[in-house]
């Protein structure tokens, strides 16, 4: 194992729920679920107001080939296509059931014949799956690549943010279904490792998968320092194999697949029993919530069952979608638990009082934990400025958006969102420029005809 390691930060852990087996939210009357939950092409509705659905029944097909079909957690009845904001201010098509309570699991639930490369990424595909850990890739286009150009399998169990700890019970309670989904990895692909990286203030679960990938030929734990972002995809390659991802380009570049353990997990049981994405446990915590706990829930449950399940000691200030680094800011209490959801974290107004920025001083800190070595100052500067040709040079699309800069900085400066604001500036100028050139490689060609 390579025993290098990129800069970040020791945040604190708070691992409150670690102990906490995930307890099931009894069936929410109402659910809403969201037709955008993976990065790339919506789900389309395959149902409509009136229709009986079940268990495990398709309600969306996958929009396009960046996309994943959507299924049903709960039976009843739909009642409506609606609309709502979603977290990134966007209007999402939503299809809303009223469930029965019953459960009743829909009748064409049963596992999927796997015989090839071809029709094990078909199965993924047909599961639902999109990255679990937060990122909400569509999986089967991350695994839909030549086998033989994968030579390392990293599984993604570092789970490095404050408070969540959903991954971390993946791994104790559901070990066999993290190697089962291994082998099936090994068994398609020509990989000559597969390494699940868990940071090492997890011992239990390195214990677990060491034990339980025994018997794996290849199959190795790779225990990390506990450094945030250590679950980075990019700081997880290079810290298991040395390997750097170069701007622009993808793991699959430098040979390796990266894919969270509970991704796996939930690949592995559809493979087993044909019950596709349904559900998530989701780590429910923060200093508002009353008893901190792992719950599992339906994917489109209302974040304001989970949070009255869990109990609440005060009003909300803030609620996020995932972990206090990377985790978004949720736009309502009626906002639904969706496919990527890790964890929901509620938080009183002491913790959710937003700092009071001062003058930069310089001191460097947010380079020195920068796992990419960016210049987050510079960056600002650069962003204030508008001079989208500094942001390039300054290698702003590299960052991760980890949060590593603004959590340093004793200024409190808002470092990180301004990284978001100058990638877009950036993003939107490189567009324009290529416009341009198009244009006028159009004219040129234009008189030459002439």
């Amino acid at each position: 194992m390579f025993s290098g390691k990129l800069h970040g930060i020791h945040a604190p852990h708070r691992k409150n729920t670690v102990d906490r087996v995930p307890v099931r939210l009894p069936v929410p009357p109402v659910i809403t679920v969201p037709m955008s939950m993976n990065i790339g092409a919506p789900a389309k509705p395959v149902v409509k107001p009136g229709d009986e659905v079940k268990v495990g029944q398709m309600i969306a097909e996958a929009g396009g080939f960046m996309s994943a079909p959507i299924y049903s957690g709960v039976s009843g009845k739909v009642k409506r296509l609606d609309e709502i904001v979603s977290a990134n201010g966007r209007f999402d098509t939503v299809v809303v059931i009223e469930t029965d309570g019953q459960q009743t699991v829909w009748e064409g639930v049963k596992p999927p014949v796997v015989t090839d490369k071809d029709s094990f990424v078909e199965a993924v595909r047909q599961c639902g799956c999109v990255g679990l850990g937060g990122a909400g890739f569509p999986t089967s286009v991350k695994l839909n690549v030549d086998p033989d150009r994968v030579h390392a399998i990293i599984i993604n169990g570092a789970e490095c943010e404050p408070y969540i700890t959903s991954d971390t019970r993946t791994m104790i309670d559901s070990a066999d279904d993290v190697i089962y989904g291994a082998q099936l990895l090994q068994k398609y692909y020509t990989a000559d490792r597969i390494v699940i990286g868990i940071e090492d203030n997890k011992p239990q679960c390195v214990k677990i998968m060491q034990e339980a990938g025994k018997g794996v030929p290849g199959f190795e734990v790779a225990s990390l320092p506990a450094l945030y972002p250590q679950g980075g995809e990019k700081v997880l390659i290079y810290n298991t194999t040395g390997e750097i991802v170069p701007e622009g380009k993808l793991p699959i570049d430098v040979g390796a697949i990266v894919i969270n353990c509970t991704t796996l997990a939930v690949i592995a049981k559809y493979i087993k029993t044909g019950m596709p994405l349904v559900e998530k446990v989701v780590t429910v915590d923060g200093s508002a919530i009353a008893n901190p706990q792992n719950v599992i829930v339906p994917v489109g449950t209302p974040i304001q069952n989970v949070l009255d399940f869990a109990g609440l000691k005060c009003e909300p200030k803030k609620v996020l979608y995932g972990g206090p680094m990377m985790g978004t800011s949720v736009p309502s209490l009626e906002a639904p638990v969706m496919k990527n959801t890790n964890a929901i974290l509620a938080f009183d107004a002491k913790d959710a009082e937003d700092p009071v920025p001062s003058s930069c001083i310089r001191c460097g800190r947010c380079v020195a934990h920068c796992p990419f070595n960016l210049m987050p100052a510079a960056i600002e500067s650069a962003y204030n400025n508008k001079e989208p040709e500094k942001l390039k040079a300054l290698k702003v699309n590299l960052c991760m958006e980890c949060g590593c800069c603004s959590f340093s900085c004793p200024a409190r400066r808002p470092l990180v969102q301004v990284n978001k604001l100058a990638k877009a500036m950036l993003n939107q100028y490189n567009a324009e420029q290529k416009a341009a050139a198009e244009k006028k490689a159009a004219k040129e060609k234009e008189k030459e005809a002439v």
